[in-house]
């Protein structure tokens, strides 16, 4: 499986920014995707995570609220609808999916920078 992020960019305080993660090399179903970040100078977090059916959702305590994730699986694709944007987002976001039954994130996007400016 190839993950390719993109969507990142420099925003203002407030803002709003649309991330998306497009897989290919295998069937997307069945796979569970989510979204990491990585601030500079700190390990990297889970941001939110959507099942393999898109029905459950669950998002770290500080984005809840403001981000959102879905996905599309006719496109093959995750996005992270990210809302009121503040300079502690700031960080490179990395896609990542495992099969569904699996307990490690097995793949991982390149990842795309989001910088909040204040």
């Amino acid at each position: 499986v190839q993950l390719q992020a993109s969507g990142g960019g420099l925003v203002q305080t407030g803002s709003s920014l649309r991330l998306s993660c497009a897989a290919s090399g295998r069937t997307f179903g069945r796979y569970t995707m989510a979204w990491f970040r990585q601030a500079p100078g700190k390990e990297r977090a889970f941001v939110a995570v959507v099942s393999w059916t898109g029905g459950s959702t669950t998002y770290a305590d500080s984005v809840k609220g403001r981000f959102t994730i879905s996905r599309d699986n006719a496109k093959n694709t995750v996005y992270l609808q990210m809302n009121s944007l503040k300079p502690e987002d700031t960080a490179v976001y990395y896609c990542a999916t495992k099969y569904y039954t699996d307990s490690l994130w097995a793949y991982w996007g390149q990842g795309t920078l989001v910088t909040v400016s204040s």
